[in-house]
């Protein structure tokens, strides 16, 4: 039964898609078929439209020389036998010639005035409608009119009265199908050719369905009913260039719908009973169903169990609390480990709270991020992290992690999460920090007493080495006048300048241990003696601008400033390619920013360190920021290659209480 179900569907499915493949090929066949008579037709009109011209441009018109015209005109519509008389009027619309007349006869008005005047107003070849039957003729002809135009100005118009016969032979030629049903209309809706009772319906007003197509649209596909009361889906198009006539081609609903309606009733049956032989399917399998449900239901309780049991193990080991936040009802539930992490108030088994008790329980300064935080991973649909501290416990604040997921709950939206007491870890963090921060001020100090020795020994001694020189130099250059003493005076001035070279040196190297000025002056003097000295050395020009208060920094930050401006030099100057280099520090009342920029080569900070060209660059910054972090600092770059280079720095104070205000 299971097996025969997709063969019974898939076989009526198979015969609707043939089917409706059927009626696609032939609303295609349709198409083409009328794109064909169009293109036949347009290039029949459009070649006697030329023959019609060239008639027109004859020298018998320049006179006019009518008699020698009108053999002209019975000669070459001898020639064309569409071609039932050639008619010449004049620019009002008066008969000066017509082939049905003996020349010189009184003729009256042209027929068709619509034509005659676009004619007269565009000057250019138009093709009229179907005409009624002509008194003379006895047909119903089509008429073709070009202008006479001489020196630019239209002398005549010319007519050509042409039979319709070869539209309706190219129509008949078209290969249109047994029972389908072609017709050509003028822009009217009046019958020119149709591939059934041609004769008898040239001329006549097409079906309704036809005209209110020829009147709204310029092509495509309509449905309506023939002359004979035919139900069909029409496939038409405009002629270009045969004053708006249109092609029709209509198939008979019965001939394209059939096939798809037997399909659909193959398909129907075969619904039917696979419906029957599913419904004999499900009643023999409900009772093994049933059975087996009742079986997987005892396992499935019996697993939950356990996995409950090892979820809650795990937890307990982990040290965790669990929390949900049901956003409808506005309450966050967790678990005893939770309440007892955050201490809130409640006792064992009462574990929903508001968000308000619960951020009541976050330390002030931490609440507006872990808000922003569970708002915006509800937003996003995604999760967050963060990290806070509460003040329900004595002593200092403890550190906490929460985090959390969003999820569509029964009821609305909720986040599901967990909460972690990470005080040991901030404790190690800020001891590593503090660590950090007394080796730096250790190397410092190291460094100042280095600095402190290299000047105020060292230097002294080759200070007094320099001046003994010196004097060394006068009394030699004063006690002798030969020549073995002038070599010693030259030797005594080469070791003098060899010892100022010396104590260059160490004062280069005790500045870079240890700025003096750093110290004695401060650090806008420092910085700006730094660039002074930098710029003169290297020749890049330096310059410093200092804004607000100039009083003295905390040593560490005072130091931490320095290096970081010191260390940003020699990247300029490694790597930058620079010509100026600016510094601006400044000074407020709850932190210092300082700003660097050169106007060298630029990088990509986004870039792997690894495909970068000047990498080690990145180690200068990596080293300014673990500075930077031992006082609370950060640190922003923003650069790109070829727009230079700028660094953003920014360190907290301590908050003074006589700048809260300001601040």
């Amino acid at each position: 039964m299971a097996a025969s179900i997709p063969v019974l569907l898939f076989g009526g499915w198979t015969a609707y898609r043939t089917a409706d493949e059927h009626r696609s090929a032939a609303l295609r066949t349709a198409r083409d078929t009328v794109a064909q008579v169009a293109e036949r037709v347009t290039a029949e009109m459009n070649d006697q439209v030329r023959v019609a011209e060239t008639l027109a441009a004859s020298t018998a018109l320049d006179g006019p020389d009518l008699p020698s015209f009108y053999r002209t005109a019975e000669r070459v519509a001898a020639a064309h036998p569409l071609w039932h008389t050639v008619e010449l009027d004049d620019p009002a619309g008066e008969q000066v010639l017509n082939l049905l007349r003996p020349l010189g006869g009184p003729l009256g008005p042209t027929a068709d005035r619509d034509t005659f005047d676009e004619v007269r107003r565009g000057q250019a070849p138009a093709v009229g409608g179907i005409g009624p039957v002509g008194p003379v003729s006895g047909r119903r002809l089509v008429a073709l009119r070009v202008p006479v135009l001489r020196d630019g100005e239209l002398r005549d118009v010319l007519t050509i009265a042409l039979k319709p016969d070869a539209v309706g032979d190219i129509l008949r030629k078209a290969g249109i199908p047994d029972g389908w049903i072609g017709a050509v209309v003028d822009r009217s809706g009046n019958l020119i050719a149709r591939s059934r009772g041609d004769a008898d319906t040239v001329g006549l007003p097409a079906s309704a369905s036809v005209r209110r197509a020829v009147a709204t649209g310029s092509g495509g596909f309509y449905k309506g009913t023939t002359r004979e009361g035919v139900s069909v889906e029409t496939v038409y198009a405009t002629l270009p260039g045969t004053g708006s006539w249109s092609v029709h081609l209509g198939i008979p609903r019965h001939a394209l719908d059939g096939p798809v309606r037997h399909a659909l009733y193959a398909v129907a049956a075969a619904v039917a009973v696979s419906l029957a032989l599913a419904v004999a399917l499900v009643v023999t399998l409900a009772r093994d169903l049933a059975r087996r449900r009742r079986q997987d239901s005892s396992r499935a309780a019996a697993a939950l169990e356990a996995s409950e049991e090892r979820a809650a193990l795990a937890v307990a080991a982990a040290d965790l609390g669990t929390w949900r936040w049901d956003v409808a009802r506005d309450g966050v539930s967790g678990s005893e480990r939770c309440r007892k992490l955050l201490d809130l108030p409640g006792t064992e088994g009462q574990a929903t709270w508001s968000p308000g008790a619960i951020l009541g329980a976050v330390h002030p300064d931490d609440r507006d991020a872990l808000r922003r935080a569970a708002w915006g991973c509800l937003a996003a649909r995604g999760s967050f992290e963060v990290d806070f501290r509460t003040v329900s416990a004595p002593g200092a604040p403890r550190w906490f992690h929460a985090r959390g997921r969003a999820a569509a709950g029964s009821d609305g939206d909720e986040v599901h999460g967990i909460v972690a007491d990470i005080g040991a870890q901030k404790r190690a963090e800020a001891e590593r920090s503090d660590l950090l921060r007394r080796l730096a001020a250790a190397q410092e100090d190291v460094q100042r007493r280095i600095a402190h020795d290299l000047h105020d020994q060292v230097g002294q001694h080759v200070t007094g080495l320099s001046l003994g020189l010196k004097g060394l130099e006068r009394a030699l250059d004063g006690s002798s006048g030969d020549a073995p003493g002038q070599g010693l005076v030259a030797r005594v001035r080469w070791l003098q300048e060899l010892t100022g070279t010396i104590g260059r040196d160490l004062h280069r190297v005790a500045s870079d241990l240890r700025p003096t000025a750093l110290d004695d002056l401060g650090l806008p003097r420092a910085l700006a003696a730094l660039a002074t000295d930098w710029s003169a050395r290297y020749g890049v020009a330096a310059d410093v601008q200092v804004i607000g208060s100039e009083e003295r920094l905390p040593d560490e930050v005072a130091t931490a400033t320095y290096r970081v401006v010191q260390e940003a030099l020699t990247n300029v100057l490694k790597h930058a390619r620079a010509t100026t280099v600016s510094v601006v520090l400044d000074r407020r009342p709850r932190d210092v920013r300082l700003v660097i920029e050169d106007d060298g080569v630029g990088f990509d900070p986004d870039s792997p360190a690894a495909t970068v060209p000047g990498a080690r660059r990145r180690l200068g910054l990596l080293g300014m920021r673990e500075r930077l972090n031992q006082i609370g600092g950060t640190l922003t770059v923003e650069s790109s290659p070829g727009a230079g280079t700028t660094l953003f720095v920014a360190i907290p104070l301590g908050v003074d209480p006589t700048a809260k205000d300001a601040a």
